[in-house]
């Protein structure tokens, strides 16, 4: 059995191929994920993307399914995982009536769980306004954070690793360094930071699209794959699933519980 995992992050296997815009380590190769997939028709059993196609708008999240769907053999199987846009919505809705009710075990939640519904998508720096939340000295139910976003917790408050970032190359850095100066030049400070911000959001950090369990199965079928059906963190048509430790950690615990995951089929 062949298999792909896009945009794996830190969250890879050595018995598939990996790729990534920024590789973690020697066993995942570079790839940017705008472009069509490097690999001939037909050429893998599975493809697999965690929290990776809302980082695309509508359009082109619909032609990365369809180059997944074109390397995969047919009755291969494409699973995805994203944040779950209805999971989200239901909580914040909970949290806004036991807010106005009175419920203090809910108005400690409340502005996390507004994070969650618009912070990722509207953030201009990296970690955003979730990450300063996540960080204070004395944070509100910090029980209740670390159950909705799960061992992404301790990546969130621990200090990011140098070199990941947008311009982690010496080249990068120097063009942005000189447009930097350039922009300072004709443009002033205000200018700059309207440039800092338009690096960031074209960094592919922020989201910009967002699915439930209909909009996605809809993606799905509009790529060409048939059968979409949702499934759990440890659950899969795929042969040896809970070995690989890709959406479960090695205790059984969900990776990013605020996920929706589903699988299909190329016919």
């Amino acid at each position: 059995m062949k298999c792909l995992n896009l945009g794996c992050g830190t969250r890879f296997h050595p018995d598939w191929v990996n790729l990534d815009i920024h590789p973690q380590a020697p066993e995942v190769k570079k790839w940017n994920l705008q472009s069509d997939l490097p690999f001939p028709e037909a050429s893998f059993d599975v493809v697999y993307h965690s929290h990776v196609l809302e980082h695309f708008s509508r359009a082109d999240g619909l032609r990365l399914l369809q180059s997944c769907r074109r390397v995969l053999r047919k009755g291969g199987i494409v699973r995805v995982a994203v944040p779950d846009l209805e999971s989200i919505a239901r909580v914040y809705l909970r949290a806004l009536e036991e807010s106005l009710s009175g419920n203090e075990t809910w108005k400690k939640r409340y502005d996390w769980v507004l994070l969650e519904m618009y912070d990722q998508a509207s953030r201009d720096n990296p970690g955003g306004e979730m990450m300063s939340y996540a960080k204070q000295e004395s944070l509100p139910d910090r029980d209740y954070v670390i159950e909705r976003v799960g061992r992404e917790f301790h990546s969130m408050t621990s200090p990011r690793p140098p070199g990941t970032g947008a311009a982690s190359s010496k080249f990068a850095g120097l063009r942005d360094l000189l447009s930097r100066k350039l922009i300072r030049l004709l443009q002033g400070r205000e200018g700059i930071k309207t440039y800092d911000v338009g690096v960031f959001r074209n960094s592919g950090e922020v989201h910009r699209c967002m699915y439930d369990r209909y909009s996605l199965e809809r993606a799905l079928l509009q790529a060409g794959f048939v059968s979409p059906r949702v499934v759990g963190a440890a659950e899969s048509s795929i042969d040896g699933w809970a070995k690989f430790h890709l959406d479960t950690e090695p205790d059984g615990q969900i990776y990013k519980p605020d996920s929706l995951f589903m699988e299909a089929i190329r016919d």
